[in-house]
């Protein structure tokens, strides 16, 4: 065989192999999207991405390059965690919502607000926005010892909104794409503020101090309720993924869990987890939130 034909056919089943794998990545990018935006998902995002319309936030903004990761995969688990730690705010979610019966489309609709409130016009977003304050106002009830909790309360949505904003922004610094400058990180959280404040949240945090103070704030009201300790059973000790989605699962549920703060994991008692919580954990971590990047980034937009 000719040194021109070998290198020919090499060249062939080079291409032909690159092909493959840019096709199964794909594959598994479309399906990764389909179960976190749902069936309809390119539909969603032509509507988020390309609607005609003003926009809160535009391309290069902090919000749009931590919240557009795809670290958001383990921050979206960290901050359920961390969340589930105020026993009134754990208890509505409890009580009314439907995480254990449709996980998946809780997910989907929670992926949808993110990238609306994100990506999305102002239009949209604002419907969006007022629809979930109006569904709140049956979201009230009592925790476990009696006491009474009300979604619309503004200091429980502030604790929503902290927890939520710093889980997003340790995950993203942990596994993000891109490293953001402490300007960066501070534009973050404010842009954060405007859903929050819309939400019914009040003294919001503006700058990164301001929020890891308000976290610590909060620590004297949080503990592990009953409801607490269920819901982390569920989302790391008995996820509903299949069998073949479990190693994709357990590298995000390590990163999340070792993103936590320290007195988060202890209190949950995820002090003797597989790995700890240390740079093995967080190495998991990178590893999966890498690997969905890289099917994720064979989609066009």
């Amino acid at each position: 065989m000719s040194p021109e034909l070998t290198t020919a056919m090499t060249t062939t089943m080079t291409t032909t192999a690159s092909r493959a794998l840019t096709g199964a990545r794909r594959r598994a990018g479309l399906a990764v999207r389909a179960r976190i935006a749902g069936d309809d998902a390119a539909a969603r995002r032509q509507q988020i991405w390309h609607s005609e319309g003003e926009r809160w936030n535009a391309p290069g903004d902090a919000i749009q390059t931590v919240n557009g990761d795809a670290s958001m995969f383990a921050a979206g688990l960290t901050a359920l965690l961390l969340q589930s730690l105020h026993p009134l705010a754990m208890a509505g979610v409890a009580d009314h919502s439907d995480y254990r019966g449709d996980p998946w489309g809780r997910l989907q609709r929670t992926s949808q607000f993110i990238a609306v409130t994100t990506f999305g016009t102002i239009t949209d977003a604002s419907e969006l926005i007022r629809g979930i304050n109006n569904a709140h106002r049956a979201v009230v009830g009592t925790d476990y010892r009696g006491r009474p909790y009300d979604a619309r309360d503004p200091h429980l949505l502030q604790w929503v909104h902290v927890a939520e904003v710093w889980s997003f922004l340790e995950c993203h610094r942990l596994y993000g794409r891109t490293r953001l400058s402490p300007a960066q990180r501070d534009e973050y959280v404010r842009q954060a503020s405007r859903t929050g404040l819309m939400l019914g949240a009040r003294d919001v945090p503006l700058t990164v101090a301001e929020l890891d103070s308000a976290l610590e704030r909060f620590r004297p009201e949080l503990e592990a309720s009953p409801a607490a300790l269920d819901a982390r059973r569920f989302l790391l000790d008995s996820p509903p993924v299949g069998w073949t989605d479990r190693p994709a699962y357990s590298l995000l549920r390590e990163g999340a869990v070792a993103a936590l703060p320290p007195w988060a994991r202890e209190m949950l008692a995820l002090r003797d987890g597989p790995f700890g919580s240390g740079p093995l954990a967080r190495q998991l971590g990178r590893t999966g939130v890498s690997t969905l990047r890289w099917v994720l980034d064979a989609i066009d937009r």
